[in-house]
């Protein structure tokens, strides 16, 4: 998707995500992580510029949630897959492995976004980091 253009939807979505302090991630319908903000970056253990875009096979490997690490799910078990396979929202607590080997407990937040009534543009994750207790 990187040689493609962007839905007009996934580009507002940016310019949302760049413009809060809440980690965001916006994933293409396909998959691809097309943006995440600096906010996500501590959690993800690196920088968008340094990732850019990844497919989801590549963004699996590289953050390795526990659920696809233990061979128990895949992307559509995820909330990012809930949303894009049955769009609609989904949400979660889950580990990850972020890119720096770090192994964090977050809460995810995935809704679909929508061009029109049944054009599924992407979906949009919204997560932070939650205390180990």
């Amino acid at each position: 998707m990187a040689t493609e253009e962007h839905n007009l939807v996934l580009i507002l979505a940016r310019g949302l995500a760049s413009s809060v302090a809440t980690p965001m991630v916006l994933v293409a319908p396909d998959g691809t992580i097309v943006y995440f903000n600096e906010p996500a970056e501590p959690i993800l253990g690196q920088t968008y510029a340094e990732a850019g875009e990844m497919s989801r096979d590549e963004w699996l490997a590289q953050f390795v949630p526990q659920e696809v690490e233990s061979g128990q799910g895949d992307l559509d078990a995820l909330p990012i897959g809930i949303a894009l396979k049955e769009r609609r929202p989904a949400h979660r607590s889950l580990m990850i492995t972020g890119a720096d080997g770090e192994r964090r407990s977050i809460a995810v937040t995935a809704i679909p976004l929508f061009a029109r009534t049944e054009e599924l543009a992407g979906a949009l994750a919204i997560f932070w980091e939650e205390d180990q207790a």
